[in-house]
């Protein structure tokens, strides 16, 4: 999430982005994310990316449950409380697969072709911790890939459209009819890709590199 706050503010029609102090160019699992919840539609938040179900008994499965399958998210165990009653939305402009090339990962960007922030769809949980304050976190979902995504990678993250973020974070249990035609990802022609430098492995890197191209004629290769 590279954008300022006040661009994020603007895309999403936020009242209080106070918490962003971006940019951020390698958000990793266990890290702390943006997000606008279902709760606080209007607000920026900051919650830990890794879901812990207010059910678990250590806050470590979080680190097992960043993705929830949209197909099967409403009656898993792990993630239909938070599907019926806390969804939310993750900005974003670009996010990160590898793929698989002559025997190694190649990590690639992925960012919309149509607009710079988006936002997947997301669920969050409230986890209480023994010394009775709370930890907020969240994962994202994912769908089966599309023609543009099935050479990269067979999943890929849900991107919700701006006409549809009002229904999503609804903080009414969505019916089928409501919930599944969100799910079915983004067309192909609204992405685009190119390979990174694999220093986007290390979280540690959190700068403009490892957001820059790389390697080219690779990039047409596997696109």
């Amino acid at each position: 999430m590279t954008a300022d706050a006040e661009s994020i503010q603007l895309a999403f029609d936020l009242d209080d982005v106070s918490v962003w102090e971006g940019p951020r160019y390698n958000i990793a699992p266990s890290q702390m994310a943006p997000v606008i919840t279902n709760r606080k539609p209007k607000e920026l938040t900051l919650l830990k990316w890794g879901l812990v179900p207010t059910w678990a008994k250590d806050p470590a499965i979080g680190s097992r449950m960043i993705n929830a399958r949209s197909e099967t998210a409403a009656e898993k165990p792990s993630f239909r409380t938070a599907f019926k009653r806390r969804r939310c939305l993750i900005p974003s402009d670009g996010y990160f697969e590898w793929a698989k090339q002559d025997g190694k990962k190649v990590p690639m960007y992925i960012k919309r072709r149509d607009r710079e922030i988006f936002a997947f769809a997301g669920l969050w949980e409230n986890w209480k911790k023994p010394d009775g304050s709370w930890l907020g976190t969240c994962a994202i979902l994912t769908t089966a890939a599309n023609d543009f995504i099935r050479p990269i990678h067979h999943r890929m993250t849900v991107m919700i459209e701006p006409e549809d973020y009002d229904t999503w974070l609804s903080d009414e249990e969505l019916s089928p009819n409501q919930w599944l035609p969100l799910m079915a990802g983004c067309d192909s022609e609204q992405l685009t890709a190119f390979e990174v430098s694999t220093q986007v492995n290390r979280p540690i890197n959190d700068n403009p590199t490892v957001i820059s191209p790389v390697n080219t004629g690779n990039q047409l290769k596997l696109l």
